[in-house]
């Protein structure tokens, strides 16, 4: 298979779809709770990440960027499924400025964790995945997607 990462991505997807409608609450890092159906209108990107991975490391100060855009919401999941104390220290660590979510949010809706790292969805306003992306993404990229998709509308 000359690109298997891409039918990573199309396996994610059909779980994406099938879980992503559910009306769910979701609780960050600091015991809050996030409505998943209030985030609608916007886009969301779920991004998995953990401490031991070189390109996460990279990839954070973009999502710390990226989160600052009204539009744009990023919540993180922590890969190694770090609870309490030890998820707020790797988030320091890690420099991540937006929410990080205390559990991973795949089994709510329907979702499965993924194989590699760092791995980014992209949710649309409507609450359906649009894209699953392995690897460092950029501010710049995920606009640039999210763009190409409101063009298409």
């Amino acid at each position: 298979m000359k690109h298997p990462e891409k039918w990573v991505g199309f396996l994610l997807l059909a779980f994406f779809l099938s879980g992503c409608s559910r009306s769910v609450s979701l609780t960050d890092a600091d015991g809050r709770t996030i409505d998943w159906q209030s985030l609608r209108g916007q886009w969301v990107v779920v991004n998995y990440w953990a401490q031991w991975c070189g390109p996460c490391h990279r990839e954070v100060p973009e999502l710390n960027r990226l989160d600052e855009d009204p539009q744009v919401t990023v919540l993180g999941v922590n890969y190694d499924n770090k609870q309490g104390a030890a998820l707020k220290r790797a988030i320091e660590d890690m420099g991540i400025h937006y929410r990080v979510l205390a559990v991973n949010p795949g089994e709510q809706l329907g979702w499965k964790i993924p194989l590699s790292l760092p791995a980014t969805y992209l949710i649309d306003p409507q609450g359906k995945l649009e894209e699953a992306r392995f690897g460092v993404q950029t501010r710049q990229g995920l606009l640039k997607r999210i763009r190409q998709h409101a063009s298409i509308e």
